[in-house]
């Protein structure tokens, strides 16, 4: 086996600029999404928000992508014009795409490119701009509570719709978004829902370097209104006191008028970093994992006596009931101390006539536990035979029979704690 290089872990933010419009009445509403080649074939890895009336966009989502040096990885970047809230693509305009290497990306600082056809063709003067950052471990969540105050009116019929944009400067001095709010409708004092921003997306980690903030008029057509900004450190946010406040400057305006002070005010209701725990973390803290199956026994899967059923034993392979318990069971048992797990069934019909939502597979209700991922199996291929599919799709009872064995254990993990 060949020795791994060195891997590391990238953000990728994308903007657009002068992208087609397919629009008749407004202007295109895009996305971005990425694809990563794996064996041959594009897969995709993960899209941005779809920014309305835009055709320069400035993406807020990024992507967290694996970097390894030692081996051309292959990516596609494809922009669309979201017209509908279905998944697939095929139904949505294509604004064009662009394939390079991540390593292209990373040695770029910006990567730039003209968007493309799928022919590979530039189409028009559409181009895309991707800046990458390296995601450092240790990771921290900034939970921001942000509001504003006698904010500028921008509108003439009524007053402002204001979101405010939170950017953080890129290693080539440029402004990177990296969190828009929603719109308050019709308010110069907004109060914005509470969100959380990891610290690598927020400032690489650098409690110390300048993030920016501005506020906008929202407007339908897509051209929005700058209010005003200002700018900050994470540091200086975290020792605010609640309520502290920035002038909400709007620069154009300061440069022409001299009597102007500000446009408003920002102000910070609670902004707290928190660290986020690892899997191993919680592993070495002393955390139990217990596994419990769920099994599906409506009329849905199919009779098991055919082999089309989701519940056909084949004497030669595993269903797909088989292969989930052991492609899962595998995983978590090593994590649980005693190795009995659990099993349980829903949707079937019993040998005493009554529907029940939630069984035990081994018809013991006093102890359901099975010994091992054998022991599972074993009880499901014994069930399988002894019931009968029926209905209704529930799985409520068994996911609130989990619920109350973990709230049990946690009662009884904290008598032990008060002794």
């Amino acid at each position: 086996m060949a020795a791994r290089g060195p891997m590391s872990k990238v953000e990728l933010r994308i903007s657009c600029r002068k992208l087609k419009n397919r629009d008749t009445m407004s202007k295109s509403d895009p996305c971005a999404v990425l694809f990563m080649e794996t064996g041959g074939t594009w897969v995709e890895m993960g899209r941005t928000e779809n920014v309305q009336n835009c055709l320069d966009p400035d993406f807020a989502k990024c992507y967290t992508v694996e970097y390894m040096f030692e081996q051309v990885q292959k990516v596609k970047v494809a922009v669309y014009d979201l017209d509908n809230n279905t998944p697939q693509l095929g139904d949505d305009d294509f604004l064009g795409q662009i394939e390079c290497s991540l390593g292209q990306i990373v040695a770029g600082r910006p990567f730039m490119k003209a968007l493309e056809d799928k022919k590979g063709k530039p189409i028009g003067e559409s181009k895309i701009l991707i800046r990458s950052e390296e995601v450092k471990d240790g990771g921290e969540v900034a939970m921001c509570t942000f509001f504003a105050r006698k904010l500028e009116n921008k509108d003439f019929m009524g007053k402002s719709d204001p979101y405010l944009e939170i950017l953080k400067q890129s290693s080539d001095g440029g402004w990177l978004v990296v969190h828009r709010t929603e719109v308050v409708k019709n308010n110069l004092n907004p109060r914005w829902r509470p969100f959380q921003l990891p610290l690598q997306s927020l400032c690489g980690g650098d409690k110390t370097r300048t993030v920016k903030f501005d506020v906008y008029d929202w407007d339908s057509d897509g051209s929005h209104d700058i209010i005003g900004g200002f700018t900050t450190t994470v540091q200086e946010l975290i020792d605010a006191p609640t309520g502290k406040e920035f002038p909400c400057i709007n620069q154009e305006k300061k440069a022409k008028k001299k009597k102007y002070e500000n446009s408003g005010y920002v102000g910070v209701d609670s902004f707290k970093v928190q660290k986020v725990a690892s899997f191993l973390e919680y592993i070495y803290g002393g955390m139990q994992i217990n596994f419990t199956v769920g099994v599906d026994f409506t009329g849905s899967n199919g009779d098991p006596r055919q082999p089309q059923s989701l519940h056909y034993i084949n004497p030669y392979q595993p269903n797909q009931y088989q292969q989930a318990i052991q492609a899962v069971g595998a995983v978590c048992q090593d994590y649980d101390t005693d190795k009995l797990f659990p099993a349980l069934g829903f949707g079937a019909k019993l040998a005493d006539g009554q529907v029940s939502h939630e069984f035990a597979m081994n018809f013991n209700p006093q102890n359901p536990y099975c010994a091992g991922i054998h022991g599972i199996l074993e009880a499901y291929q014994n069930c399988i035979i002894k019931v009968q599919l029926w209905g209704p799709t529930n799985a409520a009872p068994i996911i609130y029979h989990v619920a109350r064995f973990a709230d049990a254990a946690q009662r009884e993990e904290q008598a032990k704690g008060a002794h």
